[in-house]
């Protein structure tokens, strides 16, 4: 009885304004906290990854493990997603060489692939179906192929384009609007418009990061990577603090 209860409950959280406020900062700070490891501490790319995976891995075993939606610890899991993902894609794209658009379309397939089997797998990819551990993991496996796709995109329109950190922001912020508008407006899958929105707000915190933390001389505003990323794990365990969230409900 306790095992058919614990899998029918939501352990991830109803998807409202603040979701998606809490989100943007956890995207931003892992692309302070990933450089902060990898590149103000000196590490590199490949330690900085390792270290973060194996955060990863331990915050995703107690997730996957949990019996209820704790908002602490998802968004832990989250944020670890965010920063493995950071210094996984400068690993691929500058250590190995292949290039931030290489990058960007090696990350995308194994998006889609991982979208494509949970759902020939489950039947659906919709957030208030997870409520087993099959589909918490496809769910997370998902959330680490976005969160790295969205690392090597934001590099690569603010880098390889040459648009800058700020009209990157611009950029995104303006799709993720239209995704917006698209929800009230129109009939698209719900499920279709989260995972764009999941997916943007991954390049949209990579390019804002990088505007905050990278030198004047190169379009940033040269901010303390350790400052800038204590600042937004600030805003986030605020915000749970101030706007509790409730476990996503099943739709009927």
């Amino acid at each position: 009885m306790n095992d058919t209860i614990a899998a029918q409950a939501s352990k991830v959280p109803a998807v409202t304004l603040i979701f998606w406020l809490i989100k943007i900062a956890a995207t931003t700070l892992g692309e302070t906290g990933g450089d902060a490891v990898s590149m103000s501490m000196n590490l590199g790319y490949l330690v900085g990854t390792a270290i973060f995976a194996a955060v990863f891995a331990v915050a995703v075993s107690a997730q996957v493990s949990a019996r209820h939606y704790q908002p602490l610890l998802y968004w832990t899991t989250i944020i670890a997603t965010t920063t493995v993902g950071t210094t996984l894609a400068d690993f691929a794209d500058r250590s190995l060489g292949i290039g931030y658009a290489g990058g960007s379309t090696l990350l995308l397939a194994l998006l889609v692939g991982s979208l494509a089997v949970w759902y020939r797998t489950m039947g659906s990819v919709a957030v208030d179906t997870i409520r087993t551990k099959k589909a918490e993991v496809f769910y997370w496996v998902t959330i680490m192929f976005s969160q790295t796709l969205g690392t090597a995109l934001g590099d690569w329109t603010a880098d390889t384009a040459g648009l800058g950190y700020l009209n990157g922001a611009v950029i995104f912020g303006t799709l993720l609007a239209v995704i917006a508008a698209a929800y009230y407006l129109t009939r698209i899958s719900r499920t279709t418009l989260f995972w764009a929105a999941f997916i943007l707000t991954r390049p949209l915190g990579a390019v804002v990061g990088d505007l905050l933390d990278k030198p004047v001389s190169a379009g940033g505003m040269a901010l303390s990577r350790y400052s800038a990323s204590a600042v937004l794990l600030g805003l986030i365990l605020l915000s749970l603090y101030l706007f509790p969230q409730r476990a996503a409900e099943k739709s009927h």
